[in-house]
């Protein structure tokens, strides 16, 4: 068994994996010219130039920015979700630092908020944070927890957040409990996805204090390696009435050789959700020849390829949007389809490795000004730390 590093030292695995994909991208479509900014709205309105739409703008880790005032310095992912009860944003990080640079004094933890009062949909202006949880003051982990001991549920070194929903007053983060990282000194063996375990975590303060339901989804240090609820993405509650969920298995170190791709679908009612009654949920499963929703078989994988690390769906319009990070490719792909159980479209690089180094993540904003323009935020390890990206105007 691989030893478990410190939180602060997992991206060596990540950093060798995605250098090795630049190589493997030089077919794919890339986003941007590689120059990481827009132009600001003000100074094109003055120009009498319509506004860019923001290409790689920063979010984290930038002199004076908006993240930094809260008291996050560098961190990854910034997971969008829609705040219904004021209509307010939340951006949901991973392992966090109050620090732009990695050091052990700094470290905030995992999860972290920081949430914006209004989005611009439009893209001509970039994201800014206007507060932090859980204190309204300064950025700090949300969840009670230890990292790098045992819980009460087994060894664990972070829990890293993988999608955040609010619906009916309750705020919903559905996280992986990470048991070893990748890294190039220790890499994962083959097959081994080193995942202890999944949840939910509850807020009914809108993120301010939170709490487990009772029932994990087994990792594979509890016994169920590969487990394709390791990782999941709220796709919302369609007009039919369900929440759907799409899942897949842990792959956040990107390093998993079994991964495959594989991608699946259930739903639930959301008063059963909000119980914890997760057995309720039903399942889009191939069941003697035909496609069906079921409760007496498991899901069935419906897309598969590529080994894929972080992924998003989102009903945006009448459209279902999905966009994931592709590590063999070492882009952001996205595809759409018109329900969450219908045929997906064959998938597409929209951003690569070729313009933003290092890349990954690619989370669908919730707020996005349509499905044919798409606002991504993406991941970047860059030199020991990490940041958060916007790219607007995706075009599924």
């Amino acid at each position: 068994m691989a030893t478990t590093p410190q939180p602060g030292r997992r991206e060596a695995g990540r950093r060798s994996v995605l250098k090795a994909a630049m190589g493997l991208t030089a077919g794919a479509v890339g986003v941007g010219s590689g120059a990481l900014g827009a132009v600001p709205a003000a100074a094109a309105s003055a120009a009498g130039v319509k506004p860019r739409l923001q290409q790689g703008t920063a979010l984290v880790q930038g002199a004076g920015d908006s993240a930094s005032a809260q008291g996050l310095g560098c961190g990854d992912l910034g997971i969008p979700y829609f705040r219904e009860h004021d209509g307010s944003w939340g951006y949901v990080f991973g392992d966090s630092w109050n620090t732009q640079q990695q050091v052990d004094s700094g470290y905030l933890g995992s999860p972290v908020m920081l949430n914006q009062a209004s989005f611009d949909s439009s893209g001509a202006t970039p994201i800014s944070f206007t507060w932090a949880m859980p204190t309204s003051g300064r950025a700090a982990q949300l969840f009670d927890y230890r990292h790098r001991t045992n819980n009460g549920y087994g060894y664990e070194v972070s829990r890293i957040p993988n999608d955040c929903i609010e619906f009916g007053g309750r705020t919903y983060i559905q996280y992986t409990s990470v048991a070893v990282w990748g890294t190039d000194q220790d890499p994962l063996p083959a097959g081994y996805d080193g995942s202890l375990m999944s949840g939910v975590a509850y807020s009914d303060d809108y993120g301010v204090t939170w709490n487990d339901y009772a029932y994990h989804w087994p990792g594979d240090t509890q016994g169920t390696d590969e487990s394709l609820y390791g990782m999941w993405s709220f796709a919302g509650i369609d007009p039919d009435g369900w929440l759907y969920i799409f899942s897949k298995r842990w792959n956040g170190s990107h390093k998993n050789t079994a991964d495959g791709g594989a991608i699946q679908l259930f739903r639930i009612q959301p008063g059963d959700f909000r119980a914890g009654n997760f057995g309720a949920q039903q399942n889009w499963a191939y069941v003697n020849g035909a496609w069906t929703w079921t409760t007496s078989a498991p899901p069935s994988v419906i897309l598969s390829g590529n080994n894929t690390g972080e992924f998003s769906v989102k009903r945006i319009g009448d459209t279902y949007c999905m966009s994931y990070f592709d590590v063999v490719l070492g882009a952001i792909c996205t595809r759409t389809a018109p329900r969450p159980d219908a045929v997906w479209s064959v998938p597409v690089p929209r951003i690569t490795a070729l313009t933003v180094p290092n890349l990954y993540g690619g989370y669908i904003h919730p707020g996005s000004a349509s499905a044919t323009s798409l606002t991504l935020i993406v991941s970047q390890w860059t030199a020991s730390n990490y940041r958060v990206l916007q790219f607007d105007g995706i075009n599924p």
